[in-house]
């Protein structure tokens, strides 16, 4: 019975590690950096949907959202290979 007890945690254990791995690798295991991506790629359709250039403001913070997309896609891929 301990030994039936013993594989099936064993099993578990390496299933839940497995996964782990598995979520690390695609960019699972960065969710902050991911919801990041999230935010900002909204932030830049708001803008984009903004009646009037605002005296170029509009227009540079949307380079600047742009800019800030490129960094933490950057961050993602910086962490997915070290």
């Amino acid at each position: 019975m301990r030994s039936r007890v013993f594989v099936f945690v064993l099993l578990v254990i390496i299933t839940l590690t497995g996964g782990y791995l598995v979520g690390c690798a695609t960019g699972g295991g960065q969710p902050h950096m991911n919801a990041a991506l999230d935010e900002l790629r909204a932030a830049r359709s708001e803008l984009e949907a903004a009646n009037s250039d605002k005296g170029g403001h509009r227009a540079k913070a949307i380079g600047l959202v742009d800019e800030a997309i490129g960094e933490v896609q950057a961050g993602i891929e910086f962490a997915r290979t070290h």
